[in-house]
Parts: C-alpha cells; sequence; structure tokens
C-alpha cells in the first residue's frame, strides 16, 4: 500500500494545513446529537444475562452532520450548516452546542413534527456496551423540505465547497439531494458527499463520495476486502457515472482513493490504537473539504484525511482533530531539524525524557497571532528562566472564543510555524481549551511564566505548579507592544 509520509511530500502537507482558514464550508444533511454515558461494569444483572452499568457522567457532542461543522471549526476553517431538528429539549441543546462555534453559521430549521436525533452510546472501561438511538427517518414534510432547500440555495454564493452529510435521517430526500448537487454544480462549487444510501445514483453529479468498505460493498454488489475488489467496486460506480472521485475508507486498512482518469492510491492507515470509530467519517469528510475549499492538490487533501482519522479513532467519544495534531503528524524534517510542533501526548513524553536528564522546564502560553517584540521578549525570558521552553498556542477556534470572529489573523498551523522556527522555543503544543490548565498539569513545568500585566494569583496554573514546589515568573513587558496595538497600526496606515 503507498503510503502517505513516504509519497507526498510532508512541506506541501503543512502549507495545504496553513491555508484550512481560507475554506468556506457549507454542510447540508442530518445533524443530531451523540450522548455518551460513561460508567463501569462490575457484574451480570441476576434478572437477565447482562451488565450491570454504574454510570459516572455523560457528555453531549454534536454529531452526524452538526460533527462535520464542529470538525471544520476545529480545523480553523468556517462553515455553515443547514438541517432540521425536533421542537424538543435535545433541539435547545444541539442549538446551543452548535452557538458555541464561532466560526460556524447554524441554518437549523425546527420541525414539530419530527423529534431531534439522538444516538446514545453507553462507555464502560471505554468499550461500548450498547448504543439506543432515538430518531425519525420519516422523509421531511413538503413545506420543511422546501425551506431546506431555499436555504442551501441562499448560502452557496459564500460556500467554497459543498458537503452533503446523509445518515438516512430523512433530510436528503432525492428533491433535496438533487436541487443541492444542481445548484451547487451550477454556481462552479465542488460537491462531497458522505453517503449512505444502498445505491449511489441518487448522488449522480456529485464530485466525490467518501463512502465506507462497507457501503460500498453494498452500492456495486461486489466483495471489497482487497485492494484489487475496492478499486474494482470503485469503478464501476464510476463507470455509472455517478461521481468523479471516490475516497472509500476503510479502517484499521486505511483510505483508496480512485479517479477514472489516475491510477488508484491506497493510503496505509496512520493509528496506532483504535479506542472508538465514532465521527471518524466525519472527520476525514471534514479535513476533505477543508482541502478541497483551500485548492489544495487532492491526494494532499486525501493524505491529511487519513492521518486526522487515524488521530480521531485513538480517541474516546466523538471526537475532533485539529490542524495542529495534524501537524504534529506530518512533523517534516528539514535542515534545521524538527518543526517543534507536539500534540500534547507526544510534549508529555517529551518533558519526561527532559526531567529525566536533570533538565528544567519552563512554560508559557498564548494566542501569538502576530509575532511583535513584546512576544520575544517574553519567550527569551521564558527560555532563560529554565533549561527548555515548552509553549501552548491557542487553536484557531480557541482564539475565536476569546478574541472575537475576526481573530486570529493568521490560522494557528502558520503561528505554530512562526513559534517553532524561534531558537528559544523548543516545543509548541497547540491546545483547544480557552484555558491551558489541563496542558499544565500534563507538562507539570517547573516554571510557569506570563507576562507583568497578569498578578500571581490570575495566573492560570499557578497553583498548580506552586504546590508541586515550582514558581511563577512575570516577565517584563515592552511597552506599547501588543498585537491590539500592531493591528490598529496597520489599520491606521491603511486608512491613510
Amino acid at each position: 500500500m503507498v503510503s502517505v509520509t513516504h509519497d507526498m511530500h510532508q512541506d506541501s502537507l503543512l502549507a495545504l494545513l496553513g491555508g484550512f482558514g481560507a475554506a468556506r464550508i457549507l454542510v447540508l444533511g442530518d445533524a443530531m446529537l451523540d450522548r455518551f454515558v460513561y460508567g463501569s461494569v462490575e457484574r451480570i444483572s441476576p434478572e437477565a444475562p447482562i451488565p450491570v452499568m454504574k454510570i459516572q457522567r455523560t457528555a453531549d457532542m454534536l454529531g452526524g452532520a452538526a460533527n462535520v461543522v464542529r470538525n471544520v471549526a476545529a480545523l480553523g476553517a468556517h462553515g455553515t450548516l443547514i438541517g432540521a431538528m425536533g421542537a424538543d429539549v435535545w433541539a435547545d441543546s444541539l442549538a446551543e452546542q452548535l452557538a458555541k462555534l464561532p466560526a460556524i453559521r447554524s441554518r437549523m430549521i425546527r420541525d414539530a413534527a419530527r423529534p431531534t436525533t439522538v444516538k446514545t452510546r453507553y462507555v464502560a472501561e471505554r468499550q461500548q456496551v450498547l448504543r439506543a438511538d432515538h430518531e425519525s427517518c420519516a422523509p421531511l414534510l413538503p413545506d420543511i423540505e422546501r425551506l431546506v432547500i431555499d436555504a442551501c440555495a441562499a448560502a452557496l454564493t459564500d460556500a467554497d465547497i459543498v458537503v452533503l452529510s446523509d445518515y438516512a435521517k430523512g433530510l436528503l430526500s432525492d428533491a433535496v439531494i438533487a436541487a443541492a448537487i444542481g445548484a451547487a454544480r451550477a454556481a462552479g462549487k465542488i460537491v462531497l458527499v458522505d453517503p449512505k444510501a444502498k445505491s449511489f445514483a441518487k448522488y449522480r453529479g456529485a464530485t466525490v463520495l467518501t463512502p465506507n468498505r462497507h457501503e460500498l460493498q453494498t452500492a456495486s454488489g461486489q466483495a471489497c476486502e482487497t485492494d484489487e475488489e475496492i478499486e474494482s467496486a470503485a469503478r464501476k460506480i464510476l463507470a455509472d457515472r455517478v461521481c468523479d472521485v471516490l475516497v472509500v475508507t476503510r479502517g484499521r486498512d486505511g483510505m483508496s482513493v480512485v479517479r477514472a482518469d489516475a491510477a488508484a492510491v491506497h493510503l496505509r492507515a496512520t493509528a496506532r490504537e483504535v479506542f472508538d470509530v465514532s465521527g471518524a467519517g466525519d472527520t476525514v469528510v471534514a479535513v476533505l473539504a477543508c482541502g478541497l475549499g483551500a485548492r489544495g492538490d487532492f491526494l494532499d487533501a486525501c493524505g491529511l484525511a487519513n492521518i486526522a482519522a487515524g488521530i480521531v479513532v485513538g480517541k474516546v467519544g466523538t471526537a475532533v482533530a485539529t490542524s495542529g495534531e495534524i501537524a504534529a503528524v506530518v512533523r517534516p524534517v528539514g535542515s534545521r531539524g524538527d518543526l517543534k510542533i507536539y500534540s500534547a501526548e507526544n510534549a508529555l513524553r517529551l518533558a519526561r525524557d527532559w526531567r529525566a536528564q536533570g533538565l528544567k522546564i519552563a512554560f508559557t502560553n498564548g494566542c501569538f497571532d502576530l509575532i511583535h517584540p513584546g512576544h520575544v521578549s517574553l519567550l527569551d525570558q521564558a527560555r532563560r528562566a529554565a533549561d527548555r521552553l515548552i509553549v501552548g498556542l491557542n487553536s484557531d477556534d480557541s482564539v475565536r472564543r476569546l478574541k472575537g470572529p475576526a481573530r486570529p489573523i493568521q490560522a494557528e498551523v502558520a503561528r505554530a510555524t512562526m513559534l517553532a522556527s524561534l531558537k528559544v522555543v523548543d516545543a509548541v503544543v497547540i491546545f483547544a481549551e480557552d484555558t491551558p490548565l489541563a496542558l499544565i498539569e500534563a507538562v507539570a513545568p517547573d516554571v510557569l511564566v506570563k507576562g507583568a500585566d497578569y498578578n500571581v494569583d490570575t495566573v492560570v496554573g499557578a497553583e498548580f505548579v506552586r504546590a508541586r514546589g515550582g514558581r511563577v515568573v512575570l516577565a517584563d513587558l515592552v511597552h506599547g507592544e501588543s498585537t491590539t496595538n500592531t493591528l490598529q497600526r496597520v489599520t491606521t496606515a491603511h486608512d491613510k
């Protein structure tokens, strides 16, 4: 099988990742809630041969088409979600969670005649023991269907690419699909479909289909185990002129890309361990959409999607892969050595190695949107406070929540690359939360550094670091230097 790391240029993958922020993705499909109920199983019920689960906590996440846009936001791109939901408490929860994504515009239509789709998964010891679905797969009422079609047509202008996320819950009827594909192709937009129909004929006119192995087998009527069988089945679909390209996801076997005018390419899986495949297909679709929306090479976009799939199946729950996590896997090596962008997991290993060598570790964090002299001074003071320096960098989605929808100016991969190029920085870790507390607790630095515009009591993680015998350093500021001031100077100069 072709290896993404051997057959694709790592620098081009990183460059494409850096362009995700410019992509505008329109997602039309079945939005739902994924509820995870976590607990432990210690005995079998005396009433029936079934496990008794002691519930410890629950977590609700965006699922289906809503998880696609959640992934789009995590990748630093912008998205619009169009779908339908019920008039129930689940719809309220779905709307509330979508509102937390500043990069996403939601055009969800309430339909009192149907429930909001909810998938509840019961998980014990990182394994699913049961799934319960609350849903209706009935077609939309004609007036709701018309609203969906009109909303899609209105949103096309601001989209680079259209994604149809079909979970067979009734929204993507033949009429809706035909209208969406027809309008998108007339507007010159790429149409990417994640299919669930037994026959792919309903998606005729799409640019790309992303079936999994089982879906392709059902649609083609052919076995789909080996590379050769996958290619044969895919070429049958292409011969029927359903679409231009098939990207077939194959779980542990990776991904196959089959185009009518080129040899098939088989990308090996990158996951080291599979914990949960929930939402992995959504991640693949989102990364492909961002890559194509950013005008990237098709195989480069597929390579990034394959890497992202390997990341999310190693997590528990309906997870996402961020641009930073993908970049940490790509990790190009050049004349200046490793890029120094690490996942949180790898940064923890790095910190342990340094500590075993008797080295002290400093940590600082920020958005670092536009590197200016104040940043350079902060990083230099932080590095002088210890033997090694780890920098926590807010993800694009995190920056938007903190600074507003107009920020960041530069995408997270670009910001991470700039930081990693500085000699005083030994590692960069992108975090998706609003604060770096979880990252600080994982790395357990000896020195925590922030600017002197803070006081020790307001520095996130200060209590944890000091409780372990570490210290907090407030770095001297460079007068007048901040990202806000830099942007104001640029704006003023431009207005003149």
